[in-house]
């Protein structure tokens, strides 16, 4: 079942050129079956993910995709497959933001996945680079909903090419970031020894 969880993820992935083709090649009820059959098998595949949030998060994500297919169908009104990339990011921000007012944020417990003695300065880094994700996705967020009220060319341009990039460069950004920061801070304690 985790292969077809992953495939059923990576074509999620693509989810605004599936509905840019599906829509000009076969129309609004293939497109709505289609998703709808995929959200449904994301539902039934999510198992256990290294951290429950994100279990949760495919829940509501699939749950929101399953009622957007629904009511694009039944209204014949392509703009409701448009909403879902806002609803990802806003499930995102949510869950970014909520984890601040925790005693761990949630990219200190990735962090802490792969080094589970976190030093201080890497738990103040950690707090700091979620804020970031937060900012992002309100941004981001704002934009795609901005594109659902455009045309379909400049929606999945948006939201299946520059998104992808801007989540790419700031990861990347992120781990140059975090390199520095670590050099510094071993530098900083070899001092002391």
């Amino acid at each position: 079942m985790k292969w077809l969880s992953f495939l059923v993820g990576i074509v999620l992935l693509a989810y605004p050129f599936a509905i840019y083709y599906g829509l000009n090649q076969w129309g609004i009820g293939v497109v709505a079956g289609f998703l709808g059959l995929l959200f449904f098998l994301r539902l039934m595949v999510t198992n256990q993910k290294p951290l429950s949030e994100f279990r949760y998060m495919i829940w509501l994500g699939s749950g929101a995709g399953i009622i957007l297919v629904l009511l694009a169908y039944l209204f014949k009104n392509t703009r409701w497959f448009t909403y879902y990339p806002v609803i990802v990011n806003l499930l995102f921000f949510s869950l970014f933001l909520i984890s601040l007012w925790q005693k761990e944020s949630i990219i200190e417990r990735f962090a802490r996945l792969q080094d589970p003695q976190l030093p201080h300065y890497a738990v103040h880094y950690t707090r700091n680079v979620t804020k970031v994700w937060c900012l992002f996705f309100i941004l981001n967020g704002t934009i795609s909903f901005t594109t659902s009220f455009m045309s379909l060319d400049i929606w999945t341009f948006y939201n299946g090419f520059i998104s992808y990039f801007l989540i790419g460069l700031l990861f990347s950004i992120e781990f140059i970031a975090r390199v520095h920061v670590k050099k510094k801070n071993e530098k900083r304690s070899d001092n002391y020894v």
